[in-house]
């Protein structure tokens, strides 16, 4: 049972593959996920830092350390999705072998 394809149904194959390749290089990119972390996070602290009492910043000699580390959290962590939105990955184009491979 051999299955005969045209050159049309194999460039489709590969236009397909590739558009699923660069979703997943968009999808898993450690800035998103970072910086997702952190927003996360920052929000939490900095909640922290707002519901925070006298005893707790007597503890830290009258500095709201929730409040600054959670802002410092979110600022990093908007920095990251920035640095993602404004320098995207771009998928290597067809033909090109990474560096890893051409040493093999």
């Amino acid at each position: 049972m051999s299955e005969h394809y045209s050159d049309r149904d194999v460039q489709r194959e590969v236009t397909d593959l590739e558009g699923k390749s660069a979703t997943a290089a968009r999808l898993f990119d450690i800035r998103r996920i970072i910086g997702g972390l952190f927003v996360i996070y920052g929000v939490i602290v900095t909640i922290a830092g707002f519901t925070a009492s006298d005893a707790d910043l007597d503890k830290a000699e009258g500095v709201n350390i929730n409040l600054w580390t959670g802002l410092g959290m979110l600022l990093l962590g908007l920095f990251f999705l920035a640095w993602l939105k404004l320098r995207p990955v771009a998928p290597p184009p067809p033909g090109v072998v990474p560096e890893d491979e051409q040493q093999k």
